[in-house]
């Protein structure tokens, strides 16, 4: 018998708000985790955007969630790079999600000899940059990014992504980056320890198969599917791997708190 569920973590977008309107069940779920004290966190892929931010769009929305209970790809990439390489330097491409993660964790930015290039998201990559950034790579610097998402939404549809950039990337220099984001566990060890949580009795709520259910498995812990974003209940068999359960919404999770 599994041990009971004492700690949550949840994917953002698909799982807690669409396009900024929050999802059915989201903000009781949240409620509710609130009113329990169980520790949770929300996790995104989403490098944009300071967790500051991302708490102010999710209460616009209706959602209560502090920012401390947010955890990013660039907070994660942040905090990766400084264990890696405690002081270290980095040519980053990327918003301020990322760089403000990058100064607090004590780095600093620099074009000149970095020992990371660390790629992440923006809605304005620019060839002199990414030009820059193979340069360094070509001259030794370490190839990180954020994440692996290759297209992100927009109004007028997908729009190019980290992952998509880190291709253009890696064929002009032949060096594979580290994506420290979803689907990689790494980013989910992180957020336990944030948490002080264990994966035996943690559960990763998400709406991709790829990303949130793939990094929950491999961390061990219980993965709930909710089909409200990407992946739909007939794609779930195209996988080799397979959630804990399957939920039409977060709505259905309330009762497990």
């Amino acid at each position: 018998m599994s041990e009971p569920i004492e700690n949550w973590l949840t994917d953002m977008d698909g799982v807690l708000v669409h396009e900024n309107q929050a999802l059915p069940g989201a903000a009781e779920f949240v409620e509710r985790l609130t009113q329990s004290g169980r520790p949770y966190l929300v996790l995104t892929n989403n490098s944009i955007f300071t967790a500051r931010d991302l708490a102010a769009r999710l209460r616009a929305s209706g959602i209560d969630v502090p920012e401390e209970r947010l955890w990013t790809s660039a907070l994660a990439t942040a905090a990766f790079v400084s264990q890696q390489l405690p002081g270290g330097s980095a040519y980053v491409i990327g918003e301020a999600g990322l760089t403000t993660a990058l100064h607090e964790a004590g780095y600093v930015l620099t074009e000149t000899d970095p020992d990371y290039v660390i790629l992440g998201e923006t809605r304005t990559y620019s060839f002199s940059s990414i030009t820059k950034a193979i340069r360094l790579i070509q001259g030794g610097a370490r190839f990180i990014a954020t994440n692996p998402d290759s297209t992100g939404p927009s109004s007028e549809g997908p729009l190019p992504a980290t992952g998509a950039v880190a291709a253009l990337i890696t064929k002009a220099t032949g060096r594979e980056p580290y994506f420290v984001g979803k689907p990689n566990p790494v980013m989910i060890r992180a957020a336990l320890n944030r948490i002080d949580a264990h994966s035996e009795s943690t559960a990763m709520i998400g709406d991709r198969m790829d990303t949130d259910v793939l990094a929950g498995m491999e961390a061990g812990l219980r993965t709930y599917l909710v089909l409200t974003g990407s992946t739909k209940a007939e794609d779930v068999e195209r996988y080799p791997y397979r959630p804990s359960e399957v939920r039409d919404s977060i709505a259905d999770l309330i009762e497990l708190i």
